[in-house]
């Protein structure tokens, strides 16, 4: 796998969308970890999925609703969130705003 340039900048950097409430922007990756920016618009779903990677997740800016293994809390600006591999975990976008996700190994499905 070939890894992201050592800079990436966000003018530069091609948005993916994902569905109508939200759009990512991969941020750089190696093959053992990967930073992602996702953006949502108010009522954006993250559907409740699992997937092997360990996933943090830094609240840049809105209010969401995380659900992490049937668990639900409230996140805002300057909370994070750890989610371990195989752990259902999803998301609901309250306020518009955006995510920063770390993800351990690399989201190959991303590329």
């Amino acid at each position: 796998m070939s890894n992201s340039k050592n800079f990436i900048f966000d003018a530069e950097t091609e948005w993916v969308q994902i569905n109508e409430g939200m759009r990512r922007q991969i941020l750089g990756y190696d093959d053992q970890m990967m930073l992602v920016k996702i953006e949502f618009k108010a009522g954006g779903v993250g559907t409740v999925h699992t997937h092997i990677h360990r996933q943090c997740t830094y609240v840049v800016s809105g209010v969401f609703e995380f659900e992490i293994n049937g668990e639900k809390k409230v996140v805002k600006t300057g909370d994070g969130l750890y989610m371990e591999p195989n752990i259902p975990h999803g998301v609901v976008c309250l306020e518009e705003g955006i995510l920063i996700d770390t993800f351990s190994p690399v989201r190959a499905d991303f590329l």
